[in-house]
């Protein structure tokens, strides 16, 4: 890249001042609603929720919506899990237990507009789906049939479109798996979480999961209603969250509706996104006039009039390049060198690297001076702005079915490389094209660092940083573990951001 100079190292002012609770959002039950319910001879429907995914959990129901309420956690140590649950307030409560709000709660401001988007939507409008495996107690085109009426119920309010493929990948890849599966949400059993899926521009964006040992019927509620379920996941898998409007599709209650429909907000939350259905063509087509031609299936490219904040953001990728560091989200980069934002910064990634997609999942510079940058099941290779290489499936690095969400450079030869995915990762050589092993090692090598992260870098003090959210580790290289008083914010420590960002909220 023409004009990249060596980056001098930024002044050691990162790791002064400890950073409190990882603030992850996990929905689990809470016992006293539990008890509450059962000795009223009821039972719950619930969704619980985790980090670029969404989970249903169901028990047997009593007409009508059981909603559960998120106690959020205040630090890693306290957040609930299957197995624990958080503590009730003192003072009697009612049966009521709930899914959090959005983040941001009920305002003024969102009232006559309750959908919640997750911030990422698909590019194009065809998408194509697979059925990997399917639940044994229904015939398998009965499984196809529904999973069809499922996206029908998206495709008639949109210019989206689901064509179903029988091999290779698929934008939505639908399974009915059980137990551990490799994405680190197990499912439990008959009676627990019933499905997740998730969000598009995530790292397994499309991906949507069913239990396998659930009672799976079709219109009735003796057992899981796979044509609800499958819808709200799909909804997710198109962008949207669960949303505060009573009787949505996309609320995260459970309730058994036959015939399903889309409430209103459902439709202005898909529409927001996708827009209104394509006119059907008429005999004598209009004049067009000078656009005409333009392919409507490509949906105006996600360029958003401000990039994100990066005192907020959670970042994609970040990747020492030629010495710098280069920061990537949502189709925007960062660029600081010695510890300061560069003029003409944040800007599009396309202005340097020309035909790299969107978001990228990971990105580093090789002892070579390749640039590799991985999105979803691809990677492409630059030789500085100059397109060698790509899209290439990543099944031709080792990979088999596995993707990278972040990549490490490590030690002063830049010549060892880790690719790292959910809890695992894998060692790369640049110069073979291959990892060690298609098994991977767990991530607990690493000491003191999440087991899922974002993003993953070595700068020029010899440091690794891991990143996970709006948060950091810092990762000694001697010690092989990270260093006491992290994690920390990554916005004030790299970009100055000031003291309102500098909470957790």
């Amino acid at each position: 890249m023409a004009g990249v100079g060596a980056r001098q190292p930024r002044p050691s002012t990162r790791g002064q001042e400890a950073v409190g609770g990882l603030g992850i959002s996990i929905w689990t039950p809470v016992s006293l609603c539990q008890r509450a319910l059962l000795r009223d001879g009821l039972s719950l429907a619930i969704d619980t929720a985790g980090w670029g995914q969404d989970a249903h959990r169901r028990h047997p129901v009593r007409r009508g919506p059981q909603p559960w309420r998120e106690a959020p956690p205040s630090s890693p140590a306290s957040a609930p899990t299957a197995q624990e649950a958080p503590q009730p307030a003192a003072g009697p409560r009612p049966p009521r237990c709930g899914v959090p709000d959005p983040l941001d709660g009920p305002s003024a401001h969102n009232r006559q507009k309750r959908f919640v988007l997750s911030g990422g939507r698909w590019e194009k409008t065809d998408l194509t789906y697979r059925i990997l495996r399917f639940p044994w107690q229904l015939v398998r085109e009965q499984v196809r049939q529904t999973v069809a009426e499922a996206l029908q119920v998206w495709s008639d309010v949109t210019p989206l479109t689901f064509t179903e493929v029988h091999e290779g990948h698929a934008d939505i890849m639908i399974d009915f798996t059980r137990y551990w599966h490799g994405d680190n949400l197990p499912f439990d059993g008959p009676g627990g979480i019933l499905a997740h899926a998730f969000f598009p521009k995530t790292h397994r964006e499309g991906d949507v999961h069913f239990d396998y040992d659930e009672t799976w019927t079709i219109g009735d509620n003796q057992g899981t209603d796979l044509l609800q379920v499958a819808a709200h996941e799909f909804g997710h898998v198109l962008g949207l969250q669960h949303t505060t409007a009573a009787k949505a599709l996309m609320s995260p209650f459970y309730t058994f509706r036959y015939p399903l429909s889309l409430s209103p907000d459902d439709r202005r939350g898909i529409q927001h996104l996708y827009g209104r259905p394509r006119l059907a063509p008429t005999s004598r087509p209009p004049d067009l006039g000078p656009g005409a031609g333009v392919d409507t299936n490509e949906i105006a490219p996600l360029e958003p009039d401000a990039p994100p904040d990066a005192c907020q953001a959670s970042f994609d990728a970040v990747a020492t390049i030629r010495g710098e560091l280069f920061f990537f989200k949502a189709g925007f980069v960062w660029r600081l060198r010695g510890g300061q934002l560069q003029p003409g910064y944040p800007a599009l990634a396309s202005r340097h690297w020309q035909g790299l997609p969107t978001s990228v999942d990971a990105a580093f510079e090789d002892a070579q001076g390749h640039i590799w940058f991985f999105q979803g099941a691809q990677y492409w290779v630059y030789d500085g702005e100059k397109p060698v290489l790509g899209p290439a499936p990543l099944s031709e690095l080792g990979l088999l079915g596995s993707l990278v969400h972040a990549a490490l450079v490590w030690g002063p030869e830049k010549n060892k490389i880790y690719f790292f995915r959910g809890g695992d990762y894998w060692r790369f050589h640049a110069s073979t094209r291959r990892v060690d092993s298609p098994v991977p090692r767990r991530a607990t090598d690493w000491r003191g660092v999440p087991s899922e992260i974002d993003a993953a870098f070595q700068d020029a003090d010899g440091y690794a940083y891991f990143l996970r959210g709006r948060l950091y580790w810092k990762f000694d290289p001697v010690k092989v573990k990270a260093l006491e008083g992290f994690p920390r914010l990554v916005g004030p420590d790299f970009f100055g951001c000031t003291d309102p960002a500098n909470t957790f909220r």
